[in-house]
């Protein structure tokens, strides 16, 4: 077992930059930063450890693909988004905090993604606020490993009962725990 990912105070400061330029221009909520890195520090711990290889589905402003990315350094991370405006910012925000190596961004629609990359998986797929949970489940569960993690955010008093649902389970998506706002699902 891993430890608990963490945050330096210095990768703290340059996301809180990466993700105060991510709002000002509109792509990333108003939520005080400190709470979104907080919550997506959720979805690095639910990884850390367990997976090599993450895609962020509709990424935006980078939340949480790019916490990720500096909490868990050994985790190879894709952020995806259909917009070329968003990609292009994370494009920039990578560079900055130096993680070229690490973070690919993708320009496209996820729908697209296993036509355009047949047979590339990956061992997690994260969401922090792509779609409704069957809509969700039908573009996360091609693009996952066999017993893979998909990490979900949910809404404050989520309980992960939404995606107990048959048209979840078509796609191969199991709730194994809701823990920090985040639900981890495994697929069979």
């Amino acid at each position: 077992m891993s430890s608990a990912p963490a945050l330096s105070p210095e990768n703290r400061k340059k996301l809180l930059d990466a993700l105060g330029d991510a709002q000002r221009i509109g792509m990333l909520g108003n939520r005080p930063l400190e709470q979104v890195i907080d919550h997506s520090m959720g979805f690095a711990e639910a990884l850390n450890g367990k997976v090599s290889t993450v895609i962020d589905l509709g990424s935006g402003g980078g939340d949480p693909g790019l916490v990720i990315a500096l909490a868990c350094p050994d985790i190879q991370v894709t952020l995806v988004d259909r917009r070329s405006k968003r990609t292009d910012l994370l494009v920039r925000l990578v560079g900055r905090l130096g993680i070229q190596a690490q973070v690919e961004v993708i320009e496209a629609d996820v729908a697209v993604l296993p036509i355009r990359f047949p047979g590339r998986t990956w061992g997690a797929v994260t969401s922090r606020g792509f779609g409704s949970p069957t809509y969700t489940a039908e573009h996360a569960g091609p693009l996952l490993l066999p017993g893979g993690l998909f990490a979900v955010s949910e809404p404050p008093e989520g309980d992960g009962s939404r995606w107990i649902d048959p048209t979840v389970a078509i796609h191969g998506l199991c709730l194994q725990e809701v823990r920090c706002g985040v639900a981890l699902l495994v697929k069979a």
